[in-house]
This record gives C-alpha cells, sequence and structure tokens, in this order.
C-alpha cells in the first residue's frame, strides 16, 4: 500500500488486472436522474443538515464539516464532505470503534442517524459519488496490488449499498476487534467487504439501486431493536457469504 500524498482531482495509476475488467460496466441509476434526485434532497434537508452543523458548532466549535480525501471512480482523489462528529484535535486515525473517546455526544446522535452523511449529496450532484455504491476508503487503504480494487473502482463510491446495510454496526465490530484495530480491518473486515461490492457490481442495475435506497430508507425510519452488541465476525461472514462472489467468477 502507498501512503504518498496527491492533490485533490490527480489520478492514482489504474492498470486494470481482473478477468472482467474490459467488459462493459454494469450502471445503476443514470446519472442525470441521480444527479437531479441528489439535489432535491440537499433542499430538502438542508434545514436539518443547517440546524446540525450549528449544533456542532456550539457544542464543540469548528469546523462543522469533515472534509477528508478518499478515493473514487478510476483512483481519482476527491473530498468526501460530513457533518464533524469528532473532536475537533481527534487526529488522523482513521477508523474508529464503538465508545471511541474521540466521537463528541451530539457526534454519536449524528452518525447513529446518519444524518451526518447526508452533505456527501453534494457530492453526488458534482459527480464524485453516487448515490449507491461501494463505500469510499482514504489511499492508505486501498491496495492497488489487490484485483477486487481495480474492478471496484470501476464505478463511482456510492453514500450506500448493500454491504454497508450488512454493516451499520461496523464500529461494534472494530470495537471488539482484539490487538491491531487496523490490521483486523485490513486482514479480515475489508476483504468481505470487497467481494460485498464487487458482487453487486456484478449484477447492479437502476431496479437494484432503487432497491438499495429503499432498504436504506426503511433502516433510517425504521431501525431494528434487536441488539447488536453480540455481533462477531462469525455472524459477518454469514451475512456476507450470500453475497460472496460465485466460484466461476473468482479472480485468480
Amino acid at each position: 500500500m502507498s501512503n504518498r500524498s496527491e492533490e485533490p482531482g490527480s489520478r492514482l495509476p489504474f492498470v486494470p488486472r481482473t478477468p472482467d475488467s474490459n467488459a462493459p460496466v454494469r450502471s445503476g441509476i443514470a446519472r442525470p436522474a441521480e444527479a437531479v434526485v441528489a439535489l432535491a434532497g440537499l433542499l430538502v434537508s438542508a434545514p436539518l443538515v443547517v440546524l446540525a452543523g450549528a449544533l456542532v458548532l456550539l457544542t464543540s466549535g469548528r469546523p462543522a464539516l469533515f472534509r477528508q480525501e478518499r478515493v473514487g471512480l478510476g483512483g481519482r482523489l476527491f473530498r468526501i464532505c460530513k457533518l464533524r462528529t469528532m473532536r475537533p484535535d481527534a487526529g488522523t486515525l482513521e477508523l474508529t470503534g464503538k465508545n471511541d473517546a474521540r466521537v463528541t455526544r451530539l457526534g454519536r446522535f449524528l452518525r447513529k442517524t446518519k444524518i451526518d452523511e447526508l452533505p456527501q449529496l453534494w457530492n453526488v450532484v458534482k459527480g464524485e459519488m453516487s448515490l449507491v455504491g461501494p463505500r469510499p476508503e482514504v489511499a492508505r487503504y486501498v491496495d492497488r496490488g489487490n484485483p477486487l480494487w481495480d474492478e471496484v473502482l470501476r464505478v463511482r463510491p456510492g453514500i450506500t449499498d448493500p454491504v454497508a446495510l450488512q454493516l451499520r454496526d461496523e464500529e461494534t465490530l472494530l470495537a471488539q476487534a482484539a490487538g491491531d484495530r487496523e490490521r483486523f480491518y485490513l486482514e479480515q473486515l475489508q476483504p468481505l467487504k470487497l467481494e460485498g461490492y464487487v458482487a453487486y457490481i456484478r449484477r447492479r442495475s437502476w431496479r437494484t439501486d432503487v432497491s438499495v435506497l429503499g432498504k436504506t430508507l426503511v433502516a433510517l425510519l425504521l431501525p431494528t431493536r434487536a441488539s447488536r452488541a453480540e455481533v462477531r465476525i462469525s455472524s459477518l461472514q454469514d451475512r456476507v457469504s450470500s453475497d460472496r462472489i460465485p466460484p466461476d467468477r473468482q479472480v485468480p
């Protein structure tokens, strides 16, 4: 993995390595329709975002927004935009576990309700993200030697996707990781996420994207009351296994 820094908008080396790299990319919701939906979502949610941003300023100071470089389509870097949920002096550690002391009290509420994600609609309007797609990673966690990453980076990253729905409590898994949390993420959790991303990319359509958006709204408006405190790696593997890449399509 490379830790080098590049300016936003620059392009990381992109050399397709997967057997399907020359196949047409399966499209989801059409880009014009997606931009219109994202813009409408921004207008509708603007009062809520402004209120939440004002509360962030009142409770923990500036800035109200959190911006961070992520890897997007084709390896291009862009700045993702969210409401800030951590203390201003939280540092640069990218992984956050449940009950992380860096997260403010208001930030916990914003994360739980996903209100902090709403500013990403602007990233969708600008064409840097999609409504549905693999969640964007920071550059240091993108291994260009892994063939699955080449396939993931052939589509725009998204605000939501089936893997994100399965891992709404990803912070719980990270908190339960013994020892090196970053190593756990890179060696166990991220590979499962990548397989889930690719499995969806290879079967996606505008209908599946709409279905994911509908399930996301249901998850936000009617969150499960079942406790997730006992989430374990084995149960995570069981949930992701149904979306794993079929053996005959595995990358050699």
